[in-house]
C-alpha cells in the first residue's frame, strides 16, 4: 500500500533506547517477521519500514536505531547531537510516537532525555513498556507515568497487550483515504497425483471451520479456495490452488490432461507461495523434481510438505528423512519440510503458519545502507578467487524487487565471478537479514566503462 499525499501523516514511529525490544515489537505490531531481531544492542541501525492494518484501521510503522548510538557506537554522554538527530529523522514525518522502555530495568536516564526530546517536539506520544511477560509484571507501569505519557504493559515476547497499544494509537491519526481490501495470499498446492493435495486443503478447511466459499472446476482442473483464519484486526485471508496431480508428460495424451498441466503452471505463476505435497511412504519421484524445476523456473517461494506421515515411520525418523530429502534435492536447502498427515491431522495447523513465514519472507524489503554493508563485510572477509589475474570487485548493491527477492550488484565485470562465491554471498544475507526459507538471486551488472579505473 503506498501513501497517498492526503494520507502522508498516518505514520507511527518506534523510538527508545537501544536494547529494550523496539524491533520485537515491530515485528509484533507488523504481526510478521521483518526486523532483525537479536540480544546484541544496536542491530538496528537503519529505519525498517512496514504498513500495518488491524481491521480498518492503517497506518505505517517506522523502527529506529536505539537512540543513544552513533553510528553505531554508545556515545560517552548520555546525551548529544546523534540522539537528537536520530529523534527528529524519527518524528519527521509520524503523527503518533511510541516511546519503547523495558519494565524490568525501570526508568534509566536515557530514557527520562528521550521523553524530554519528545515532550519538546509535541508530537502524541505512547509509552510501551516491554518485557511485561506475565500479568504480574503490569503493575510497574506505574513508575514509567513519570514520564509524562500514557503507559502500556506489553510484551513483544509473549504478545500481550498490542491490541490496546494499536486502538489507544489509531485515535491519533488523522483521517485518511480508506485503502483497498488488501488482496488474499495466494498459495498453489501441487505434486503428483494422490498425494494427499485436495485431502490437506479438506483437513485444512475442516479443522479452522473458517470456509467461505469453493469455487469449483473440473476434477482435473485447478479449483480455488477463498478461506479467512480468525476474524477482526488479526484476520488472515488465503486463496489456495488446488492443482491437477502431475502426470508424465508422455501420459498426457487428451486435450483435458495438457490444460490441467498447463493450469498447474498458471497456478504456479499466480503464487506467493507453493506448497508441493510429496508421499511420505514414496518420497520425491521425477515428477516432483519436475514441479520443483517449475517452481525454480517461476522463481516461486517454496515449502515442501511431506504428507502421509502416519503411514510413515514413526516420528523418530523425521530427521533422517529430511536429511535424506535434503540430499535428494541439495538445491532446496532453505526450503522448510513439514511432516503432516492429512488423514489424521497430524501438524496442519503448523502449516499455515509456515507458509505466512515464508510469504513474509520474499515480501521482504532490504535497507540499502544495510545490504550494502553486509555485501562490503563480506567482500572483506572472503576475498573473491582470481579470475584470469583479477578478481571480482564490488561497488553498489540495490534490492531491485520482492517476491522473488532479487538483488543487483554492481560490479567491474560480471564474468570474474565464480557459482561458488555468488552462493556464499547469498548466504551472507541470509544470515544477516535471517532469511533463512526465501530464494534469493543475484544478479551481477558492470558499472559504466568510466567508473571501471576508479
Amino acid at each position: 500500500m503506498d501513501i497517498e499525499e492526503n494520507e502522508a501523516q498516518r505514520i507511527v514511529a518506534i523510538v527508545g533506547r537501544p536494547n529494550v525490544g523496539k524491533s520485537a515489537m515491530f515485528n509484533r505490531l507488523a504481526r510478521r517477521r521483518i526486523a532483525i531481531v537479536h540480544e546484541e544492542a544496536g542491530v538496528t541501525r537503519d529505519r525498517m519500514v512496514a504498513d500495518v492494518r488491524y481491521d480498518s484501521n492503517y497506518f505505517k510503522l517506522i523502527d529506529t536505531g536505539g537512540l543513544g548510538y552513533l553510528d553505531g557506537t554508545e556515545p560517552e554522554d548520555v546525551i548529544d547531537e546523534g540522539i537528537a538527530a536520530q529523534a527528529a529523522v524519527a518524528m519527521q514525518d509520524a503523527s503518533v510516537v511510541i516511546l519503547a522502555v523495558d519494565i524490568t530495568a525501570g526508568i534509566l536516564p536515557l530514557d527520562r532525555e528521550v521523553a524530554r526530546i519528545l515532550h519538546e517536539s509535541g508530537h502524541t506520544v505512547l509509552v510501551a513498556a516491554n518485557k511485561a511477560d506475565t500479568p504480574d509484571q503490569d503493575e510497574l507501569v506505574h513508575e514509567f507515568t513519570e514520564l509524562g505519557f500514557p503507559v502500556f504493559a506489553v510484551s513483544a515476547m509473549h504478545n500481550r497487550g498490542f491490541l490496546e497499544l494499536v486502538l489507544e494509537t489509531v485515535k491519533h491519526l488523522p483521517p485518511g483515504v480508506k485503502p483497498a481490501d488488501l488482496e488474499p495470499l495466494n498459495v498453489a498446492i501441487v505434486g503428483r497425483p494422490n498425494a494427499g493435495k485436495s485431502s490437506f486443503i479438506n483437513r485444512l478447511i475442516r479443522n479452522d471451520r473458517v470456509i467461505v466459499s469453493d469455487i469449483p472446476g473440473t476434477t482435473r482442473d485447478s479449483i480455488d479456495v477463498p478461506f479467512q483464519i480468525g476474524s477482526g484486526p488479526t484476520a488472515r485471508n488465503y486463496l489456495l490452488m488446488d492443482t491437477a496431480g502431475m502426470k508424465k508428460m508422455s501420459r498426457v495424451k487428451d486435450t483435458v490432461e495438457r490444460y490441467s498441466y498447463l493450469r498447474t503452471e498458471r497456478s504456479i505463476m499466480r503464487s506467493d507461495v507453493v506448497v508441493l505435497v510429496v508421499d511420505a511412504t514414496e518420497g520425491p519421484k521425477g515428477r516432483d523434481k519436475k514441479l520443483i524445476s517449475m517452481i525454480l523456473d517461476k522463481k516461486k517461494a517454496c515449502i515442501i510438505l511431506v504428507n502421509k506421515w502416519d503411514l510413515a515411520e514413526d516420528e523418530s525418523t523425521q530427521r533422517a528423512y529430511g536429511a535424506a530429502l535434503q540430499k535428494e534435492l541439495p538445491y532446496l536447502d532453505y526450503v522448510p519440510v513439514l511432516f503432516t498427515s492429512a488423514e489424521t491431522g497430524y501438524n496442519i495447523r503448523n502449516v499455515i503458519e509456515a507458509i505466512d513465514y515464508v510469504a513474509d519472507q520474499v515480501s521482504t524489503t532490504l535497507s540499502t545502507g544495510v545490504l550494502n554493508r553486509v555485501l562490503r563485510e563480506a567482500f572483506e572477509k572472503t576475498q573473491p578467487p582470481m579470475v584470469k589475474s583479477t578478481r571480482l570487485k564490488m561497488f553498489y548493491a540495490t534490492q531491485i524487487s520482492s517476491n522473488p527477492l532479487r538483488i543487483k550488484i554492481f560490479v567491474n565485470n560480471p564474468k570474474k565471478s565464480t557459482p561458488q562465491y555468488m552462493t556464499y554471498l547469498i548466504r551472507c544475507v541470509r544470515e544477516a537479514f535471517g532469511l533463512d526459507a526465501a530464494p534469493i538471486y543475484l544478479l551481477l551488472g558492470a558499472r559504466k566503462q568510466k567508473d571501471e579505473n576508479e
